[in-house]
């Protein structure tokens, strides 16, 4: 006989009630969950005004105690030679702090490295990794300020994500949203910040977190707090920094875009001799003892800064003065100093006095092009900012390996209607430079 199988009927009430409390519980989730969406927003925003008002108090300090040293002592009798002594001594500083702490400022990309590949960044040490990034500064050393800063911020992003419970979930996120605001502020390019950051992202990396269209929005959220801060600390205090100095207008013709032919083999020429300068200076210091070697690089600074201050400090300044000045150089001249900019530039940051090369590449590569354009044209003036343009963008494009992010750093100095081309020749540095070195590493192997 077949078993009848009886099912027991659920009553119709009770069915309406759990399908009441399944939508109720439903509601309670997604409340929930824009709840805490609304308090990630805001934190956001805190912490990118927070960093706008960190990355403004650094500047600050750096631009008046700058002004003191290399502008007001000098002017008064007998202290010309006063700004040499202080360099030295911020190099014996500079070496005592590497000595009993790190070779602070690390680069950029030691930076992200540490916090996509590790999720952390020690922040223990922050007091003598401001003083390292600090000190080179006000000595005029031929750097920037975006390694020293960028590790700073990141220190700190750490810092509130051990300390706040809030945060803890979201440290790699926050550093990485430092990192693009910082970029950003210092290059008045917000996209230069997220694409230096995105660009080169590996995308099989695990983020747990949060996805790109969120991470970007999250990009946009910090950079607006922070640029509203900046603006209001100098409404009422004054500029931290001038900013670096634009082009007004690129004028672009046939005869522009056939000399590229031209300006890209340079700029690879003048990127291989970057990194020839780079590890010479690398070999050199590494043979010289700590704090010996702040010293004697303080004291190069020191003279340098007062026999010809053209090569010195991060460029931002010098570019103001190229710009309206450089058709009164002669063409060797501003070739020599673009040369001299890129050993200067290699030899303080491997002999301690550390920053970002990014702002000193710039003026070294403008140099070049403002020299190429007044050896080819009869009136360079129009040509000029095209050539300068061409050579930085193929210089960035290789050393970065991000030829957007490298595009986007331009517009900090020449009007947006370039772009197209500074993508064209950072794409082509970018490549040219990955197949070099990609050659010398299979030389190597083969070697060994």
């Amino acid at each position: 006989m077949k078993q009848k199988i009886y099912q027991k009927k659920i009553p119709a009430k009770i069915v309406k009630v759990n399908l009441e409390l399944l939508r109720t519980g439903n509601i309670e989730q997604k409340m929930k969950k824009e709840e805490n969406n609304i308090r990630l927003y805001l934190f956001i925003l805190i912490m990118g005004g927070a960093a706008g008002a960190v990355i403004w108090i650094f500047l600050k300090a750096v631009s008046v105690c700058t002004s003191f040293i290399w502008k007001t002592v000098p002017s008064y009798k007998g202290l010309s030679l006063l700004p040499l002594l202080i360099c030295v001594f911020g190099g014996a500083v500079t070496g005592i702090l590497h000595k009993k702490f790190k070779n602070y400022p690390e680069d950029l990309t030691v930076i992200m490295d540490k916090i996509k590949n590790e999720k952390y960044y020690p922040y223990q040490d922050i007091i003598p990794m401001l003083l390292c990034a600090f000190i080179p500064l006000i000595c005029c050393s031929s750097v920037g300020p975006e390694a020293g800063l960028t590790g700073i911020i990141a220190a700190l992003c750490y810092w509130v994500g051990d300390n706040i419970t809030y945060a803890k979930s979201h440290s790699e996120e926050l550093s990485e949203i430092g990192e693009a605001v910082t970029l950003g502020q210092l290059f008045r390019s917000p996209l230069f910040g997220i694409f230096e950051v995105e660009e080169s992202e590996d995308p099989q990396r695990d983020i747990k977190t949060i996805s790109k269209g969120y991470k970007l929005l999250y990009y946009g959220l910090s950079t607006a707090a922070s640029f509203m801060v900046i603006s209001g600390l100098n409404s009422i205090f004054g500029k931290s920094m001038e900013g670096f100095p634009s082009f007004s207008d690129v004028e672009m013709s046939v005869p522009d875009f056939a000399l590229l032919i031209i300006y890209i083999p340079i700029g690879l020429l003048l990127f291989l001799l970057f990194v020839f300068f780079e590890k010479l200076t690398e070999n050199i210091g590494s043979r010289v003892p700590v704090i010996a070697k702040e010293i004697i690089c303080g004291t190069v600074i020191g003279i340098m800064g007062i026999a010809l201050p053209m090569v010195m400090s991060s460029g931002e300044e010098q570019m103001g003065e190229l710009m309206e000045t450089y058709s009164g150089y002669a063409p060797v001249l501003l070739v020599g100093v673009c040369i001299l900019k890129l050993l200067m530039t290699t030899f303080c940051i491997n002999f301690g006095m550390k920053g970002g090369h990014f702002f000193p590449l710039i003026f070294a590569c403008t140099c070049m092009g403002l020299a190429l354009s007044m050896m080819i044209f009869e009136m360079p003036e129009v040509h000029a900012p095209f050539a300068a343009a061409a050579v930085t963008a193929t210089v960035l494009g290789a050393s970065l390996k991000k030829p957007v992010a490298a595009s986007f750093l331009l517009l900090l100095c020449f009007p947006a209607k370039v772009l197209l081309w500074t993508l064209v020749c950072a794409t082509i540095g970018s490549k040219v430079s990955d197949l070099i070195e990609g050659k010398l590493n299979k030389n190597r192997e083969i070697k060994q």
